[in-house]
């Protein structure tokens, strides 16, 4: 994936950043608390510019062999793509979910300064 950015442009400092830099990732917890604790660490140690919490989200998903129904509470976390890998490993020891989802999503589209600005925070 870095080759990747790197052909992109973005994050070889040689030509201007591009949404693919940048990640948009997905990630629910069991309470509010929870979030605000973990996603607060997640922000300090740099590994996101920025935490959106949803506070209110039901989720039905099928876990090992069972339909299962849980309010849960959704963040919205914004990260270079370059730092994917890091930010997973931190998350992933944080969490206290056995699987907890953690998605990367690409972005299309991004404004420009805000691109600039999440880059900036790694």
């Amino acid at each position: 994936m870095q080759e990747n950015l790197q052909s992109t442009g973005g994050q070889d400092h040689s030509s201007p950043p591009v949404a693919a830099d940048m990640l948009i990732v997905l990630c629910t917890f069991p309470d509010a608390e929870t979030a605000r604790h973990i996603c607060s660490e997640i922000i300090s140690a740099n590994l996101a510019a920025c935490v959106n919490i949803i506070p209110a989200v039901e989720s039905i998903y099928r876990w090992q062999g069972k339909i299962e129904q849980a309010s849960e509470v959704l963040a919205i976390f914004k990260i270079a793509a370059i730092g994917f890998k890091q930010f997973e490993t931190e998350l992933l020891e944080k969490h206290s979910y056995e699987t907890p989802e953690i998605i990367g999503i690409a972005p299309d589209q991004v404004s420009g300064e805000y691109l600039k600005w999440v880059l900036s925070e790694r």
